[in-house]
């Protein structure tokens, strides 16, 4: 190779380095332009869950809670307008439901709730915590069969707060939001089932609304 060869090959490096450089530094701004509230440095995350073995097993081998439910107890009776968001604080969607993607149903089977890592997360609705554990894929995370007998999973939690078989009503603080399993960031999973099995899932925003909650 040539001097003069040698010297226009280490200018194009030079040159990309910088537009790397660059680069980085106009993602990042747009990063944290897009990012508001105490986010910090932490950019705002969304899922990479498909199908979990692990999760499938573990909420395939759960005991129907039949003998934790008693019908009458005040739990199962809040009415609709007294159901809670999963979320207090104002959340940015990353990822809706039945977006189109790789996972093995072919879409996205809940709705990601950006929020920062440490939010308090919410039973929405009255219910019996079925798992309450690390869960695969969906990191941390508690799945509470409902009073209508649909499943609520909340997953990627940083903290959990309550335990399997505790019973839980509109409002019970259920963990903290975080980035456990696969998740590119801090945020919130929130999957409704009418069944256990995957693929029975059903829209969790116009779950809420028939409860008069919007996201």
């Amino acid at each position: 190779m040539s001097e003069s060869d040698i010297r226009d090959a280490t200018r194009r490096e030079v040159l990309g380095g910088a537009a790397v450089v660059l680069g980085g530094a106009v993602l990042g701004k747009r990063a944290s332009d897009s990012d508001s509230g105490d986010w910090g440095e932490e950019p705002a995350g969304s899922c990479g869950i498909e199908y979990d073995e692990e999760f499938e097993a573990l909420l395939a081998a759960v005991e129907e809670p039949q003998d934790w439910v008693d019908p009458d107890d005040d739990v199962y009776r809040a009415p609709t307008k007294k159901w809670r968001r999963p979320i207090r604080r104002r959340v940015r969607v990353t990822a809706r439901y039945r977006m189109r993607g790789s996972w093995a149903v072919g879409y996205h089977t809940g709705i990601d709730l950006a929020v920062p890592r440490g939010t308090p997360v919410f039973s929405v609705g009255p219910g019996v915590v079925v798992l309450a554990r690390w869960s695969g894929s969906y990191g941390k995370a508690v799945t509470v069969k409902m009073s209508d007998s649909r499943y609520v999973v909340y997953a990627h939690l940083s903290r959990i707060s309550v335990s399997r078989g505790d019973k839980v009503r509109p409002g019970t603080r259920l963990g903290s939001s975080g980035s456990t399993g696969r998740a590119t960031g801090p945020h919130l999973h929130f999957e409704v089932r009418t069944r256990r099995k995957y693929g029975s899932d059903i829209d969790p925003v116009k779950y809420l609304a028939r409860h008069g909650l919007r996201l």
